[in-house]
């Protein structure tokens, strides 16, 4: 593969471009809401209700309880971050909430997705996604494992597509690595770091605070576009002669923001290895489905003759580098 050339850059920049501006809103849209409800064997439900605090303007998402429940306590805010907490406990009757309808109004609207988990009274953990066309959710006895499968894939898969910085790095591979072999060796390099720090920060092995890890991706950017200015000067740095060992190290950071969203949503008590490796997979066909996507269109283009002026080749890295210290800028203002 050799994609080199003022086609690419042309193809590759647009997909920056469009990137980019949507960073303005959020490098990281997968912001789910929580409904978490814990059934005591009494039948009284202490009741979570987490949701970010950009969706308490408007047309604010509701939780709904089953019909019939009646509610015991005042809710009680609190805020961590970004996000607000409502707790207060409930009364569903005297029976169980399996076979009751549970949901969340406002998800079509607000354009986001909640996640809701359920604590039954014998022990075991319900979860469920819920979205704008599937806001209410049955509770059965538990959770199949095609259900955890399917949510997690799609958690994954939807949150490395909305990750802009994520995006970015991956693009910026794809720029600076020649040859398709090469280029696999390289994403697979970056996953199986992302996949090493994503499990353990989970699982509990390793707690890291969220906002300096996101400053350290959005550096990891910064010196991909470096990089990115050197290369073709004739002479390689370590960096461009081993992609691989720099996008596995990078992955490791890039693994710690991915956890950071993961642990928002939360595992299955009783399928945490699943669920962890689907999440993970759907992480993986996203950033698949983008490196094809920009090849695909890169080998089409570069059979139309079009001349374009070879200092082209300098907006990949400028606008890689410039988004990587706005993030950097803005995540740090974020702290102080």
């Amino acid at each position: 593969m050799s994609l080199a050339g003022p086609i690419r850059t042309l193809v590759l920049s647009t997909a920056l471009l469009c990137a980019g501006a949507a960073s303005t809103v959020a490098a990281h849209p997968l912001d789910p809401a929580l409904l978490e409800i814990r059934e005591s064997p009494s039948g009284t439900l202490d009741v979570l209700w987490r949701f970010p605090a950009s969706q308490a303007a408007g047309a604010p998402l509701q939780a709904i309880l089953p019909q019939g429940c009646t509610q015991l306590s005042a809710p009680v805010e609190s805020r961590a971050g970004t996000r607000i907490a409502l707790r207060w406990q409930a009364r569903c009757g005297d029976g169980s909430l399996v076979g009751q309808s549970i949901g969340i109004d406002g998800l079509r609207e607000r354009g986001t997705d909640a996640v809701l988990r359920v604590h039954l009274a014998d022990g075991h953990l319900v979860q469920a996604v819920l979205r704008g066309n599937s806001n209410a959710f049955t509770v059965p006895e538990r959770a199949g494992r095609l259900d955890i499968l399917r949510d997690y894939l799609r958690l994954g898969f939807e949150h490395i597509l909305g990750g802009a910085d994520h995006l970015l790095f991956v693009f910026g591979l794809v720029l600076l690595v020649s040859g398709y072999r090469r280029l696999f060796w390289t994403i697979t390099a970056f996953t199986a770091g992302h996949s090493v720090t994503l499990a353990l920060a989970v699982l509990g092995v390793v707690s890291v605070p969220s906002h300096p890890v996101e400053i350290l991706i959005a550096l990891t950017i910064l010196i991909l576009a470096v990089e990115l200015t050197r290369a073709g000067r004739g002479h390689e740095t370590l960096i461009q002669r081993f992609p691989w060992a720099m996008a596995f190290t990078f992955g490791l950071l890039h693994g710690l923001g991915f956890a950071g969203a993961l642990t928002e949503i939360g595992l299955p008590a009783n399928e945490v290895p699943l669920a962890l490796a689907t999440f993970n997979i759907g992480i993986e066909l996203g950033q698949l489905l983008c490196v094809a996507v920009i090849l695909t269109l890169a080998a089409v283009l570069r059979r139309v003759p079009l001349p374009l002026p070879t200092a082209i080749r300098k907006i990949p890295s400028y606008v890689i580098g410039s988004l990587a210290v706005f993030w950097i800028l803005e995540r740090t203002m974020a702290i102080v």
